[in-house]
């Protein structure tokens, strides 16, 4: 067995040569420029680097969201290229976990009932499943006591727990976060990023992308992008003079 296929078979996600090129008025923008890369199970990845270098869609990839215009990617040993939309939106739906800058609940329903909503949508869990899935997560993230109310009656960083929770109500493989405290204060910033720590050393799977260092560095694992390449890619653990493998 080649090294390759070592290394893939053991990653939980496995991105190998992907590219990204966008078409717009005859223009190519190139918005990730070859990405080699493996996350592993249980790891805390941060996603950073300037603005356009390609960390959206970076996770828009990884949470099949987007496809790439070239390139292998391997979710959970489930090849992606070649899937169906509906396909991809199962695998979505069983695997990932997103949470969103902008929290994206729906107003007109309870907290309860955004929680649930994505196991509405797998033919797999039954009712009295998705009630006991959704009691679980609310309880992991502090709201279980809020189950009744709407988004509009909870603060910013409630409604960002209330979030973690719908992404954790589906027991996925990895959560995504997307600027996960960027519509927050500070406070309420560094009670959510407390609340992903704690899930990680509960065994969760993060990869978030940040513009904030100093949340960055709560992950184990940065990652630095620059014009849609892999420049930098360090353990927080290493030593502060350890050799940073580069990716050309």
């Amino acid at each position: 067995m080649s090294t390759e296929t070592q290394t893939d078979s053991q990653s939980l996600i496995h991105l190998d040569g992907v590219k990204k090129v966008f078409l717009t008025d005859e223009v190519e923008t190139h918005a990730l420029a070859g990405i080699f890369l493996d996350i592993h199970q249980g790891e805390y990845v941060s996603i950073a680097g300037p603005s356009g270098c390609g960390k959206s869609t970076l996770l828009s990839i990884l949470g099949l969201l987007d496809t790439p215009s070239e390139g292998l990617y391997r979710l959970n040993g489930h090849p992606v290229e070649g899937l169906s939309f509906a396909d991809r939106a199962r695998l979505r739906n069983r695997e990932i976990g997103f949470i969103f800058q902008s929290f994206n609940l729906i107003g007109d329903l309870s907290v309860a009932e955004n929680v649930e909503l994505p196991l509405t949508y797998r033919n797999d869990v039954s009712s009295a499943e998705r009630k006991r899935r959704t009691t679980e997560a609310l309880d992991r993230v502090g709201m279980s006591h809020r189950g009744r109310h709407l988004p509009n009656q909870l603060s910013g960083g409630q409604q960002q727990r209330v979030a973690v929770a719908r992404a954790l109500a589906g027991g996925p493989s990895v959560l995504l976060a997307d600027e996960p405290t960027g519509n927050l204060d500070s406070r309420n910033g560094e009670a959510v990023m407390n609340l992903l720590s704690e899930l990680h050393t509960g065994g969760a799977t993060i990869v978030m992308v940040t513009h904030d260092d100093r949340y960055a560095h709560r992950a184990d694992r940065t990652i630095h992008l620059f014009d849609g390449r892999v420049v930098d890619d360090q353990n927080s653990a290493a030593p502060a003079d350890a050799p940073v493998a580069l990716t050309a």
